[in-house]
């Protein structure tokens, strides 16, 4: 494949239709830099380009790639050849940014929660409130990298509950460790109430009371 024959006849294609590089770049929506190296010969359309410009030009893709006219009408079958090539080197760039954007937003998440449960105390609720935005951007990795195996919809919602399931597992049974094991208060609590030298901290399976508070005598039980 010689580059400057190909540009040369560019160059000729385009003088033919009385257009000028700028008038062609807007057209086919690229820069007029980018007409110029092509017919210059230092630089070649990619297949895409190729597909357009033998529509815009109403000539076949080999006679562009040869640098001269064989034929007055376009191959259709080399046409949708070259379209089908053109439409897979997309679809397959679409997939890879997909799996990229799945990894980036999975290690994010598994970041924030990380980050969540070092550095907030048990009894702060920015750590349950950064933990659960964490979980978000995870499920929404895991979202992500399930369209890129490309399965059905409904396995996809499934893998999606699944994950929250056990994600939620997760933070319980950490909960629950970190309770009975480290007497903490637990991180993911949806109630408190307060008495006299008591905190009543409800969560979804049990409830932790919290005796003098603050104190070197606190005590953490939970009672059911």
């Amino acid at each position: 494949m010689e580059q400057k024959k190909i540009g040369l006849f560019l160059k000729k294609l385009r003088n033919e239709n009385n257009l000028t590089q700028e008038i062609l770049a807007e057209k086919l929506n690229v820069s007029s830099r980018t007409v110029s190296r092509w017919e210059t010969g230092s630089n070649m359309p990619d297949i895409s380009m190729l597909v357009e410009l033998s529509e815009f030009y109403q000539i076949s893709i080999p006679e562009i790639i040869d640098g001269e006219r064989k034929s007055e009408k376009m191959n259709q079958e080399t046409r949708d050849t070259a379209v089908k090539i053109a439409e897979y080197s997309n679809n397959k760039g679409k997939i890879e940014k997909r799996k990229l954007i799945s990894y980036l937003l999975g290690i994010f998440g598994v970041f924030i929660i990380i980050s969540a449960f070092a550095i907030f105390p048990n009894d702060s609720s920015w750590g349950s409130i950064y933990a659960i935005i964490g979980g978000v951007f995870l499920v929404i990795g895991i979202y992500f990298g399930t369209k890129c195996i490309q399965v059905k919809r409904s396995l996809r919602i499934l893998s999606i509950i699944g994950c929250i399931i056990i994600l939620s597992g997760i933070f319980a049974i950490t909960d629950y460790i970190a309770v009975s094991q480290f007497h903490q208060v637990p991180r993911f609590s949806y109630c408190k109430s307060y008495g006299e030298d008591v905190i009543e901290h409800k969560t979804l399976f049990y409830t932790v009371i919290q005796k003098n508070p603050g104190t070197k005598s606190e005590q953490i039980e939970i009672v059911k």
